[in-house]
């Protein structure tokens, strides 16, 4: 497990992921703490890459559930194997077995299929347990959700109840979709993620595109940022500069200039009323 807070920046960054301090300290006393940590903010800042990072450093399995509208305790926990245990009710039929001995059979372990929630909890040792796009689901399996995070256990009815073999690493990500209740928020370690400043996402360019020239990442840089200074309905995010920055290496561009800035601006701009809007501006924004 990470030492320190500086232990977290250090190791994150060796696995090419940059923390300022704020985030390292609250990634490290998640982990400490055997707390959730909560992470808001704009898609593509790097919420979901920030668990993969955390699982990598410490060199463990990263085990994600994706959320959605819709998505119920069985998608998330378990189900059962209905093939299979259809199989066995057959197979007992042709035998002189009792309906009670093939209850019994059909309801234990092996006629489980575990979901993320449940192989995170069976895992044999710490796992990362990235939760990804919680505000996505309904306030009904946020409330399930925090039955299982309570007490890093869930009861099965006919296994009984099953905790946590390693109390895993959780990471909830939000895009802000919807509000969360207090008794989550409660619960958690609260971060949020905001665009990087000039300097930061510069060093991502840096260190994410592999020879791009100092001179280049710098007019990408400060082109993305000018574009969030102005009010679209999807501003580019970080994973959108590093999309953007790698096209201009395999097109060989030195420096960026109008023409091909109208010509790959959809790797930046994802609705047209966006790219109307700065239509007329690209010359002044890449001044």
């Amino acid at each position: 497990m990470f030492k320190t807070v500086n232990d977290v920046m250090e190791r994150l960054s060796e696995v090419n992921y940059l923390v300022d301090e704020k985030l390292a300290t609250s990634v490290f006393l998640a982990v400490q703490l055997n707390k959730p940590l909560l992470v808001e903010g704009p898609a593509g800042v790097g919420k979901t890459e920030l668990a993969k990072a955390v699982a990598s450093a410490l060199q463990t399995d990263l085990i994600r559930l994706q959320c959605y509208e819709g998505l119920d305790e069985s998608k998330a926990l378990f189900e059962w194997n209905y093939q299979k245990q259809l199989l066995r009710i057959q197979a007992n039929h042709l035998t002189d077995r009792s309906w009670e001995d093939t209850k019994k059979s059909i309801f234990s372990e092996e006629f489980c299929l575990p979901r993320p929630l449940l192989k995170a909890i069976q895992a044999p040792k710490t796992v990362v347990l990235l939760i990804d796009e919680l505000d996505k689901s309904d306030e009904e399996f946020e409330s399930f959700l925090l039955e299982v995070l309570s007490d890093y256990q869930v009861s099965i009815p006919e296994m009984g109840t099953i905790k946590a073999r390693s109390i895993p690493i959780v990471v909830l990500t939000s895009n802000n979709y919807r509000d969360f209740s207090d008794a989550l928020k409660r619960r958690c370690i609260h971060v949020y993620i905001d665009y990087p400043s000039f300097e930061r996402e510069l060093a991502i360019v840096r260190l994410k595109v592999p020879g791009i020239s100092q001179d280049l990442a710098k007019e990408i840089v400060h082109f993305v940022q000018a574009l969030r200074k102005i009010p679209l309905k999807k501003a580019p995010s970080i994973s959108e500069t590093l999309d953007w920055a790698r096209t201009m290496i395999l097109m060989g561009v030195k420096n960026l200039d109008a023409r091909t800035v109208e010509n790959t601006i959809n790797l930046l701009i994802k609705y047209q009323q966006d790219v109307e809007k700065i239509q007329d501006r690209i010359f002044g924004l890449l001044g």
